[in-house]
């Protein structure tokens, strides 16, 4: 059990230098800015009446009637109790002769819903989003939607930002800060370092986790949730995942059919590459149509987006920001702010630590807008404020590289293993996108990999679930593209897609009180369109920020439930940081 100074982290990154795999690898991943989060356990009665004891040492522990776990209270969020507790699951979940007495512990938090009977579990993705952060920072928006008759539960997967043991590659922070740095964003410049310091990484991947590391992956995962249902005594899983939360519920319910009741898969990535493919060949499927809906959505909006000022068209606007590029890649500025804040602006910068990650989110357009537009009339500071001083993918530990590496067709048996023969690979596939080369680097600690892929799970088509499974998207993502979520929709007998028309990651990304619905009658009910629904956006995408920083509504709901569904789309629209 947790003690009452339990700190939940998503805090750390790796050097600026190594490129965190970004939103096309970080990726699916909803990529969670560095945070961090305390929650301090409290000692306030909680506004239901579950058994508890307490005394004046303790924080309030919490059981109820059916399940096999205690809780904890473990702060509050605007005025409604957490709850957090963990478990402890085999190392392997298919050998125990492997496990021996060794384990993973995994965190667990709950928000509870007034009148709910079930958890719905929630998973932000990754690999590597805390669900923990998620939850404290965005479970009340979040039950907005889905609305009070259902616990909302998340946790921090094996290897994950505070389960333990925390997959990592460096054996402290000093090392990692020493031993992180490398270019490896230019294809074709950079392909020799990237090549030899990755040789050097995965040796040293395998050599701090140990044992461990052999079962970092989605399969061992998704058993892992059948001990967090078990535990809480519910029989059918409930279940709502993001991005690579999609790959994490498609492996479920592949390989526990028969549990998998109500499985929501949002912003979804394409199962069979990610465990078959050496490349990830849908990713940048829809990634240029984004790029050029944020520049036609920005001359349409007239004076509502900073930059269209300067520029008669798209196809113009479209010209000014490609010369910016071309004049940074040989000519970087530098910005001065005072001793302590300065720095230069890049290509990299501009192109994958700016625009890429603003493509996953539409509501902030208008700042990406009002950033650039200053920048080409001779103002950086902003950008450089902004864009220039934080890594935007940070995510805690290492475990995306052991997870996706772990699951995927990795290392000597599926790749030639000299530099060229990789890079002749690469070259076609990074010129499929402007932003391809933001995932150049991850390619060569693929090629290299040692730890060897322990589980057997294989994707299949034809699978039949307890319940169909209920698939979202929008019509163009940036890294999740709709034609991954009709390969889930051909995998998955009777499942159905709805397709809210517009851009962004994930249907969070833009609101939609028509999807909210929807996705209420899935979960109350078990009801599904009967065919390919498409939904509305409810709003503009160019939008300039309220100066109190407060949501204002979009439109006007009659139905105030639907108003507070609609505000609280919007809030989680705007938040960067899933």
């Amino acid at each position: 059990m947790m003690d009452k100074n339990t700190e939940f982290v998503e805090a750390g990154n790796f050097l600026r230098p190594q490129r965190r795999p970004s939103p096309a690898s970080v990726w699916k991943w909803v990529g969670a800015a560095s945070l961090l989060i305390s929650i301090p356990f409290l000692r306030t009665k909680l506004s239901f009446q579950p058994s508890c004891s307490r005394n004046a040492d303790h924080p309030t522990r919490v059981t109820y009637l059916g399940e096999h776990i205690t809780w904890e209270q473990c702060g509050d969020l605007k005025g409604r109790p957490l709850e957090c507790s963990s478990i402890d699951v085999p190392m392997d979940q298919f050998n125990a002769t492997n496990s021996g007495n060794k384990t993973f512990t995994i965190p667990l938090i709950r928000m509870r819903g007034h009148n709910a009977t079930q958890n719905l579990l929630l998973n932000p993705g990754g690999p590597g989003a805390s669900g923990i952060e998620f939850l404290y920072r965005r479970g009340e928006l979040l039950q907005s939607i889905v609305g009070e008759g259902f616990h909302l539960l998340s946790f921090d997967p094996r290897g994950i930002n505070s389960s333990s043991p925390q997959a990592t590659c460096y054996p402290d922070t000093d090392t990692r800060r020493q031993r992180s740095t490398v270019r490896n964003n230019r294809v074709v410049e950079d392909s020799i370092e990237a090549y030899a310091w990755s040789h050097n990484f995965v040796r040293a991947c395998a050599d701090t986790m140990g044992e461990h590391a052999l079962y970092l992956n989605t399969p061992q995962t998704a058993a892992d949730m059948n001990n967090i249902i078990d535990a809480l005594g519910q029989e059918s899983m409930v279940y709502w995942g993001f991005s690579y939360g999609t790959l994490l519920g498609q492996t479920y319910a592949t390989m526990f059919p028969d549990r998998s009741d109500r499985i929501i898969i949002d912003g979804v990535a394409n199962q069979f590459d990610w465990y078959q493919g050496q490349l990830d060949t849908e990713t940048f499927e829809n990634t240029e149509d984004v790029w050029e809906g944020f520049l036609d959505e920005c001359i349409k909006a007239g004076e509502d987006c900073p930059l269209s000022s300067l520029a008669t068209s798209k196809d113009t606007l479209k010209g000014k920001l490609l010369s910016l590029g071309e004049q940074l890649t040989g000519n970087p500025v530098s910005v001065y702010v005072n001793n302590s804040v300065y720095g230069t602006l890049t290509y990299e910068t501009i192109w994958y630590d700016a625009i890429f990650p603003a493509l996953y989110k539409p509501a902030n357009w208008y700042l990406l807008a009002d950033r650039l537009a200053k920048m080409l009339e001779g103002n950086a500071t902003e950008a450089l404020l902004a864009y220039g001083l934080d890594e935007p993918w940070g995510l805690e530990g290492d475990s995306i590289h052991f997870v996706t590496y772990n699951d995927g067709a990795s290392g000597a048996p599926y790749f030639p293993q000299d530099r060229q023969s990789l890079l002749d690979i690469l070259i076609p596939y990074m010129n499929q996108s402007i932003f391809a080369p933001a995932e150049n680097g991850r390619y060569y600690i693929k090629q290299q990999w040692q730890i060897p892929r322990t589980h057997n799970y294989v994707p299949r088509r034809g699978v039949k679930t307890a319940r169909p499974l209920l698939i979202l998207s929008t019509s163009y993502d940036p890294v999740c593209p709709l034609v991954s979520a009709r390969s889930a929709n051909a995998a998955f007998e009777g499942s159905k897609i709805i397709e809210v028309l517009g851009y962004g990651h994930c249907s969070l990304a833009i609101p939609s009180t028509c999807l909210a619905r929807h996705v209420r009658e899935f979960l109350y009910n078990g009801t599904l369109p009967d065919d390919h629904t498409r939904c509305e956006a409810d709003g503009p995408y160019f939008i300039k920020p309220e100066e109190d920083g407060k949501v204002k509504s979009h439109r006007h709901f009659d139905d105030p439930e639907e108003q507070k569904i609609h505000l609280a789309q919007l809030e989680l629209a705007r938040d960067w940081q899933w």
